[in-house]
């Protein structure tokens, strides 16, 4: 037994046994070995450490006598503390490659995301109405939106004919489309360009109203003779017909009879067919050789806008952003681009219904001007069915109390046509002589 000061109290003179100090001798090596210490220096351990091994200190170290923690030979060597330095640092150079890498990705994204923002704003200048007092009157005349996206809509389609040397535009194509995505139902209803009605005091025919009062008179115009509210403006560029169905590849159109080229500059054979963009500029245009002639024409115009309809929503959904970019230069309207690709999207890969129809009419002439009349019980009973969401076309359909208590539905209340017209109806050419 040893004292405080590590005396041999009992006399015992017993030689301790050297099997400890050499494991802490192993220990020790152990540890310069992982700190890279090749020395061949015996290490030196203290006196706590030696004691607690049955080991007598040695005399004269005052830390050992003092029982403080024993210390390792201060010539052992600091490797290890190099070592963990080295390992700091890689890291901190990893750490500081992974954040230029990703500085760089969201500097790539944010730059993407302005490409695309830039690529909108184009597409959206090129459709937007040039004339800024235009844009705004159409803007006033314009209703609300629905209150809900899958909510059904009315939009006005004119197709403008401004041709090489023509002061004015003429709105060869007025037709009438409902929307209701809710549904993934479009109506399209053809009114004759030629329509009597009062515009401005005097009696007109319904497409002076875009010549004389441009978007918003056209709106306008058609708004009361329908009876409904217009929510949107899509004018189509007559010209650009011809490009729009080449980017689309081209469009099917079941040619309801065959006849020699006239006003259209093509003979047509009828059957079902692919039509290139000059073919069916050609076939859109026809109103001469055709049965029934300008309402014959109508009846091809919906026939070309529901095939160019079809060909974009049987695209994948991926397609279509580039597509409505395609489709920007050929048209004007008040919807953004986002706009047009958001009401598409609600489209693809449903089971769309496309019903097309045109205002019941006939030929009629006063004062040496040929116009068209409005066949106003049949034409009232169309428009019922339409905004029901009924096929307009349908004789036995029953019109919906909704629709039957509308007194502005289909009233043609701005038209200047006879309101007696059964007698002048059945000596005149009318919507029903088209081809079938």
């Amino acid at each position: 037994m040893a004292d405080s000061n590590g005396e041999n109290l009992s006399g015992d003179t017993h030689t301790p046994r050297h099997f400890a100090p050499k494991r802490v001798e192993t220990e020790e090596a152990t540890l310069n070995t992982r700190a890279g210490n090749t020395s061949d220096k015996a290490p030196t351990v203290g006196g706590a450490a030696a004691a607690k091994e049955g080991v007598a200190p040695k005399a004269g170290d005052s830390k050992s006598q003092g029982g403080s923690t024993p210390n390792v030979s201060s010539e052992a060597p600091s490797a290890d503390h190099e070592g963990l330095r080295r390992v700091k640092k890689k890291k901190h150079k990893a750490l500081k490659r992974v954040a230029i890498v990703l500085g760089v990705i969201v500097g790539l994204c944010a730059l993407a995301v302005g490409a695309v923002a830039l690529w909108l704003g184009s597409l959206d200048a090129s459709m937007r109405i040039d004339d800024e007092g235009e844009r705004q009157a159409l803007t006033e005349q314009l209703a609300p939106e629905p209150e809900q996206n899958s909510d059904p809509f009315y939009a006005l389609v004119i197709g403008s004919d401004a041709r090489e040397g023509d002061s004015t535009s003429r709105s060869d194509v007025t037709m009438l489309a409902r929307i209701d995505p809710g549904s993934a139902t479009i109506d399209l209803i053809s009114i004759p360009r030629d329509t009597m009605v009062t515009l401005n005091g005097s009696t007109q025919k319904i497409n002076a109203a875009y010549a004389q009062g441009g978007a918003a008179g056209a709106v306008a115009c058609v708004s009361e003779f329908a009876g409904v509210p217009i929510s949107h403006y899509v004018e189509v560029h007559f010209e650009e017909l011809e490009h729009v169905v080449n980017r689309l590849g081209g469009v099917w159109v079941d040619v309801p009879e065959s006849f020699d080229a006239g006003n259209g500059g093509m003979d047509f054979e009828a059957g079902e067919q692919l039509l290139n963009g000059e073919q069916a500029l050609a076939y859109a245009r026809e109103r001469y050789n055709v049965s029934g002639g300008d309402f014959g024409r109508a009846q091809a115009q919906r026939q070309i806008v529901e095939a160019i309809i079809r060909q974009i929503f049987d695209r994948a959904p991926g397609e279509i952003p580039p597509l409505i970019g395609q489709l920007a230069e050929s048209v004007s309207t008040d919807l953004s681009v986002t706009d047009l690709i958001g009401y598409a999207q609600q489209f693809i890969g449903q089971d769309i219904t496309i019903y097309s129809a045109a205002c019941p009419s006939y030929t009629l002439n006063q004062g040496g001007v040929s116009y068209v009349g409005t066949m106003f019980d049949e034409w009232r009973r169309i428009m019922q069915l339409v905004d029901a969401g009924l096929d307009p076309n349908d004789t036995t359909a029953e019109i919906p109390a909704e629709q039957a208590a509308n007194e502005q539905l289909g009233t043609a209340a701005n038209s200047a046509a006879p309101r007696d017209y059964y007698g002048l109806a059945q000596n005149a050419m009318t919507t029903e002589d088209v081809a079938h």
